[in-house]
């Protein structure tokens, strides 16, 4: 039994319609079109695997222990960590025995996931909050939150930190900057390059600034792969990371005893990310519709931005937080030229993939 009272008043929670009736017959393709059927999210939503959104990427674990809670249900979730475009492609290469029910993406991601056809048609009730480009056009993957690009670097290695872009060209950071390939697939590398495009005199079409920027930085990265170990042990003690990841990792680094700095180097980007589900995985269509929906409600929003992200519902004046929310997110001043970038279909994955190869690593 559902908390709080039947299970209609829970989805009225979920702001979700009716329930439809559900059979014992196995789900088809054509299923994806009816409402979340509750009782078989129930059994659904007890394993839950993804891809690219561990429990530590924006806040995804308590994001589903929410959704579970709603359910009464406790959801027991695994992931598999991997690029957007690695995503799209797991889908597509797993249709005949899919493993994942939802995955982070970047913004940009959504319509090669259409063009893939991985991701199914269904629209969550809460998507109506969200304009055209920031959901599928025929659903499947709704905006979630946004990220902004930051440098956090261990101070207990690193003791004079980096505050711009300009400053990771410094000699005494050689060696130390994570590396990023914007070519690879994945979403934040991407939003750091056109954080450069911008923070260098261009914007999501001029890349010439973004290109000398990056070719000069490339003899700065580090050879070492980046990740909260390599940033503890002061291995890679530079790291690229989103605002809310990099918030974090410093708490995770505090925790241990260790002193770091996190900032936003001037101009940088407001990136979208978004969730998409598995139109593949038939057998959890209804908690992956549930999930759909419930990222964007005002509880799945705010757990995002305790965490330290920008729920997409505050980016676009729909929602308002407490401002217990907001404490860890970074002050106010440091978002001052940070850019929106007006219109996300207009950028290419393509080009800045080809950009990168022949005009930097390539260069």
């Amino acid at each position: 039994m559902l908390r709080g009272g039947t299970a209609l008043g829970a989805l009225a929670a979920f702001g979700l319609p009716q329930l439809a009736v559900g059979s014992a017959n196995a789900a088809t393709m054509e299923d994806w079109a009816l409402p979340p059927d509750l009782e078989k999210a129930k059994v659904e939503g007890l394993e839950y695997a993804s891809y690219g959104m561990p429990d530590t990427w924006a806040n995804y674990g308590e994001v589903l222990q929410k959704l579970g809670a709603q359910l009464g249900i406790q959801i027991h979730h695994t992931d598999t960590d991997m690029s957007s475009l690695e995503e799209v492609t797991k889908y597509d290469a797993e249709k005949d025995n899919p493993v994942a029910i939802t995955s982070d993406i970047g913004i940009l991601f959504g319509p090669v996931a259409d063009a893939k056809g991985v991701v199914p048609p269904y629209t969550p009730p809460n998507a109506a909050r969200l304009p055209a480009g920031l959901k599928g056009p025929n659903g499947g993957w709704v905006a979630t939150f946004t990220g902004v690009p930051t440098i956090i670097t261990n101070t207990d290695v690193v003791k004079n930190p980096p505050k711009t872009w300009e400053d990771l060209l410094k000699p005494e950071y050689t060696g130390k900057v994570q590396s990023i390939d914007p070519s690879a697939g994945g979403a934040t590398d991407v939003a750091f390059f056109l954080a450069w495009a911008y923070a260098f005199g261009g914007d999501e079409n001029n890349f010439d600034g973004a290109v000398e920027y990056a070719k000069k930085l490339l003899g700065q990265f580090s050879a070492v792969s980046a990740n909260g170990q390599t940033l503890e042990k002061g291995e890679v003690p530079i790291q690229l990371q989103c605002d809310y990841n990099a918030i974090a990792a410093a708490k995770r680094l505090k925790d241990k005893g260790i002193s770091s700095d996190v900032v936003v180097p001037g101009v940088s980007i407001y990136a979208h990310y978004a969730i998409m589900a598995n139109k593949y995985n038939l057998a959890k269509m209804n908690i992956a519709k549930l999930m759909l929906d419930f990222v964007l409600s005002d509880e799945g929003q705010t757990a995002f931005a305790r965490f330290g992200a920008h729920p997409i519902r505050v980016a676009l004046g729909d929602l308002t937080l407490p401002d217990d929310a907001k404490a860890n997110w970074l002050p106010d001043s440091m978002y001052a030229q940070v850019k929106n970038i007006p219109d996300w279909s207009k950028v290419s994955l393509q080009r800045i993939a080809e950009v990168w190869q022949s005009q930097v690593a390539g260069g």
